[in-house]
């Protein structure tokens, strides 16, 4: 058997230059997505050097599709969105419909026909989850009121796509084939292929999840991590197909389900920490697959189309946004904040503008102008982000001070992490009335310990603004509980350059994080599994 099959050469090749072109990208502090769409051009059939096979990777392509969707089923919240639903159902279904109608108004000029004009200006109206999430992260902005509106309006963008790519296939084929046949000829396979959408849904909502979690629980409690990892695949990949074979419905809406189901269950972010690797590399893929589809020749034969679509997706649909938000009476810094957000495309555009392509009704150079489109808002979303919300970071869009934690005693404790460790020593410091401090990152441990009455800095401790939250010039001891002891001691290190006076004890899982530890001049390591040898030999009497 020869070594260099055309599925490994096309796995290598994709994941070996997408990881050259992302850290390049990441260097040039761009998003890694500009990085993996230019390492498929790279690879594709428009560059000179090694091609990959097409047809290999739009496969591996839909392995990326069913999770990139499971992880947004995942992590879609219907309390988030209710809480913000009187501004985020209507503003992005107005923002979608401005945009659809722009595109549809290029479409028009470049002759393209009222379907092909349909999926464009749908394709340009859809933002990236990925680098919206990002965005907000990176002005931690997640948690305030204007970083919920802007993920509540994804998730009502990334409802009406699913939607969309349902009906699509139907309303393609009704208007290749009817040819004024009359409403019905429309009408009928539209009803059909709702019944058979609703049928999916009422069979996830009523079967799936009493058997999906049911599932799930017997393999937690045979304790094999192994099997579960196996199983959350299963059912992603599984319901995908299922639904896809039997219902004839998208790949992506049966992801979407399998991971909302799950996403309700407590085992939601275990089941999203097992995916995870797996899922950003088919995503890789994916967006490998898309960069192997464009052609670079459209910058030079239709630049003007090229500008017209970059305009409608950084301008056009961002006054359409801002303009919504400040109608419903929102402050300027929010309106900015939302315009800011949705000032780019990304999977969904890929996805729609792969199948409109497929089905017939989008012409290729029209593909080729929603992946160029997609890099130069990629590119120049970051720009646009520093320039209109960091300016504003620290002003609040309703009024109200950002809550901070009450200013901590002179020599107090500060506590990294609430993991298991961490949540150990927390109650035993709650319990002798040592004042402390938490520094943690993860929203739902955050909200725990909230909960338990316990002060906490919401942020990552690798990052001074959060160590000076929790008043760490005037801390005596610096407790570490992350797992990660290199992480540790990077936090150490943060940590003594704003007080060299500072005690700190760091946590450690193996010979060589205490050795880099102690290295860094960590004071006091504890590693795990000695304690656990020395309590368990003072027990049966040697010492």
């Amino acid at each position: 058997m020869p070594h260099h099959t055309p599925l490994i050469g096309t796995i290598v090749a994709g994941l070996v230059v997408a990881f050259i072109m992302g850290a390049i990208a990441h260097r040039l502090k761009l998003s890694p997505l500009v990085g993996y769409l230019i390492a498929g051009i790279m690879v594709g059939p428009f560059t000179p050097g090694f091609v990959a096979d097409a047809g290999l990777a739009n496969e591996l392509a839909e392995i990326g599709v069913i999770l990139l969707m499971f992880g947004v089923g995942l992590h879609f919240s219907l309390k988030d969105l209710l809480s913000v639903k009187n501004i985020a159902v209507p503003g992005a279904l107005v923002q979608i419909a401005v945009a659809t109608l722009l595109g549809m108004g290029l479409a028009h000029l470049m002759g393209w026909g009222l379907m092909g004009g349909i999926v464009f200006g749908l394709a340009l109206s859809v933002a990236s989850t990925v680098v919206l999430l990002r965005a907000l992260q990176g002005a931690d902005l997640v948690e305030t009121r204007r970083g919920r509106i802007a993920v509540g309006w994804l998730i009502v963008e990334d409802l009406v796509m699913v939607l969309a790519l349902v009906l699509l296939p139907a309303l393609a084929s009704v208007m290749n084939s009817a040819d004024g046949a009359g409403a019905s000829a429309l009408i009928a396979p539209l009803l059909g292929t709702l019944l058979k959408v609703v049928g999916f849904v009422a069979l996830m909502l009523i079967v799936g999840r009493r058997v999906i979690p049911w599932a799930l629980h017997w393999v937690v409690h045979t304790g094999s991590r192994e099997l579960f990892r196996l199983a959350v695949l299963a059912i992603a990949l599984g319901v995908a197909f299922g639904a896809a074979l039997a219902f004839d419905v998208s790949f992506a809406l049966g992801a979407f389900f399998a991971g909302m189901i799950l996403g309700e269950t407590p085992l939601s972010r275990r089941a999203t920490e097992e995916t995870l690797p797996l899922r950003d590399a088919f995503a890789v893929l994916f967006f490998v697959s898309v960069g192997m589809l464009f052609n670079p020749s459209i910058v030079v034969e239709h630049p003007l189309p090229l500008l017209a679509t970059i305009l409608i997706i950084v301008i056009g649909k961002s006054i359409a946004a801002w303009g919504i938000v400040r109608a419903f009476g929102y402050a300027n810094v929010t309106a900015l904040t939302i315009a800011a957000s949705l000032a780019q495309i990304g999977e969904f555009s890929f996805i729609l503008a792969s199948l409109g392509t497929g089905l017939g009704v989008l012409p290729e150079d029209a593909r080729d102008l929603i992946l160029a489109g997609a890099m130069a808002s990629i590119f120049l979303n970051p720009i646009l982000f520093s320039m209109i919300v960091r300016k504003h970071e620290r002003a609040d869009d309703e009024g109200e001070a950002k809550k901070q934690p009450e200013q901590p005693r002179i020599g107090h404790v500060i506590l990294v992490g609430y993991g298991r460790v961490g949540k150990l020593i927390a109650a035993r410091l709650h319990e002798r009335n040592v004042h402390f401090v938490i520094v943690e990152g993860d929203a739902e441990k955050v909200e725990e310990a909230q909960e338990a009455g316990l002060t906490v800095v919401k942020g990552n401790a690798l990052e001074d603004k959060h160590l000076l939250a929790a008043g760490i010039c005037e801390a005596r001891h610096l407790l570490i509980a992350v797992p990660e002891g290199f992480e540790g001691g990077a936090i150490h290190e943060h940590a003594r350059h704003l007080n060299d006076k500072l005690q700190v004890i760091a946590r450690a899982h193996s010979d060589a994080e205490v050795a880099h530890l102690e290295g860094l001049g960590v004071p006091h390591v504890v590693m795990g599994e000695r304690e656990l040898a020395g309590r368990m030999l003072t027990l049966c009497g040697v010492r």
